[in-house]
């Protein structure tokens, strides 16, 4: 099987894998939101800021190591889950006997056994690490999937129930909790990869020289995504930061998904051209032309619909939401730039690179969250939508020196699909006006979806749009060899 076939069959499993994951954890979401109210989700979002922060530390970025590794032997793979391990190990007292500080900065006391409960996802994490690399080294996303499906479908279904027979807060907890666990178990039975008692300080060595960069960019990274939480939290209210964490899920439903699926499958592929800058390009080119088609429809498609979506399918109590939702589908717009320009640095092994542009960015974002703090949560996502396009000029200005290909020739890439979505979405924001009386608001929800859908497809055959002609193309052809076999 030749690299590209390799790529569109893995970007397929993990296209269709996400999208099943996003329906599912949509429908799951929707059902819990009824049930639970915005306080709830907060305080978890409270919590989540520490439990999530340890997960770099864990990692150290080993895992990535491992993908980016030319050839990886068992004690390359036991090294690294004996280090996750230990790791995981320390987080894990660390927060358990912390909870009680951490439940007083927040002012929130029940905290303390919601806090010391997730500090076990630590340990869960750092048991699925290995296995998680050996499968994506494989580019195995059919594995990989499948068992993300089944584990959130399962852990879903047991966290539905247990609010429904009201347990609050500690059905999103025990939800949480059996997602990981359930993960873990399939990994261990499916994978067929076992730790040896082998361990390499050499190969340590040599993973740590560049993972280490990566450990201090993800460090970076991870806490710069959970400092508006924790933000929120203590200068706002449990209950803001619900309906905050609520609006980016529904933001992060087609938007962080598809950019998962492309990333991936992209980091693999673009390891395996790493000596090859006009490969890479031209894999590049064609990654960003197909996901930000369908990107950007996506997150200019909900900005539109937002009130509606979010009224219809979780109800009044929510509605605070729709400003942060319509603000945050803006922030969300290009993020798969994002993503695929610091896949390209980091494929070429320039980690050093990648920390030095985390570094400058997340600088950047200092002043946004101070005025935040001074104003109000909206002004501090405007100020969310200013860094994010600043830091894609600043990705790019370094992918256009390895690979020329800088942002002026991304945008040109992506402008038809920016001018559809935006066409469409004035179309479907218009729908939803001039209907708005309409009593049932899941028909006009309905409505104004098939319209989006209709309009963009329209527009892209019209004008036959590269981009989605592609798309179409690997889908038939998918199709016709499933149907051949």
């Amino acid at each position: 099987m030749t690299l590209k076939d390799k790529a569109i069959k893995g970007a397929s499993w993990s296209l269709a894998g996400h999208i099943i994951q996003s329906i599912s954890s949509f429908i799951i979401g929707i059902i819990l939101a009824r049930l639970l109210t915005p306080a709830e989700y907060g305080l978890v979002g409270m919590a989540g800021v520490f439990i999530f922060v340890t997960y770099v530390f864990v990692d150290s970025g080993f895992s990535t190591a491992l993908i980016q590794r030319p050839v990886c032997t068992n004690a390359d793979y036991s090294t690294v889950f004996y280090i996750n391990l230990v790791i995981s190990l320390f987080f894990f007292i660390l927060l358990y006997f912390t909870a009680g500080l951490i439940a007083d900065f927040y002012s929130e006391p029940e905290l303390v056994s919601i806090i010391r409960a997730l500090a076990f996802l630590i340990i869960l994490y750092a048991l699925s690490i290995v296995h998680r690399s050996i499968i994506t080294r494989k580019i195995n996303f059919k594995l990989l999937n499948l068992i993300q499906i089944t584990s959130q479908i399962a852990s879903g279904i047991i966290g539905i129930i247990l609010a429904y027979k009201g347990y609050g807060v500690w059905s999103l907890v025990w939800k949480t909790l059996l997602n990981q666990l359930f993960v873990n178990l399939q990994f261990w039975i499916f994978n067929k990869w076992y730790p040896t008692f082998e361990f390499s300080l050499r190969s340590l060595r040599q993973m740590f020289s560049f993972s280490s960069k990566l450990l201090a960019t993800g460090i970076i990274n991870k806490i710069y995504e959970q400092l508006y939480n924790l933000i929120i939290g203590k200068f706002f209210s449990a209950r803001e930061l619900g309906l905050y964490t609520r609006a980016n899920q529904f933001k992060n439903l087609p938007s962080q998904s598809l950019s998962g699926a492309i990333m991936s499958v992209s980091f693999p592929v673009f390891a395996q051209v790493q000596n090859d800058p006009v490969r890479l390009k031209h894999i590049a080119k064609k990654i960003i032309k197909a996901t930000m088609f369908v990107n950007i429809t996506a997150m200019l498609g909900m900005a539109a619909i937002s009130k509606y979506l979010i009224v219809a399918l979780v109800g009044m109590k929510w509605i605070d939401a729709t400003v942060y939702l319509q603000l945050l589908c803006i922030v969300g717009l290009f993020y798969p730039l994002h993503p695929i320009n610091l896949n390209i640095i980091t494929a070429l092994g320039r980690s050093d690179l990648f920390l030095r542009l985390e570094i400058i960015k997340k600088l950047l974002a200092v002043p946004v969250i101070l005025i935040g703090i001074l104003t109000s949560v909206k002004i501090m996502i405007i100020g969310m939508i200013v860094t994010s396009i600043a830091a894609i000029f600043i990705n790019s200005y370094y992918t256009k020196k390895l690979i020329d290909y800088g942002i002026k020739e991304q945008f040109s890439d992506i402008s038809g699909s920016l001018l559809a979505g935006i066409i469409m979405s004035i179309i479907v924001f218009i729908i939803g006006f001039l209907f708005s009386t309409i009593e049932s608001k899941i028909l006009l929800l309905t409505f104004q979806v098939l319209t989006g859908i209709v309009v963009t497809i329209g527009i892209a055959a019209g004008f036959k749009m590269s981009e989605y002609l592609e798309f179409k193309n690997i889908v038939i052809t998918r199709f016709l060899r499933k149907g051949q076999k």
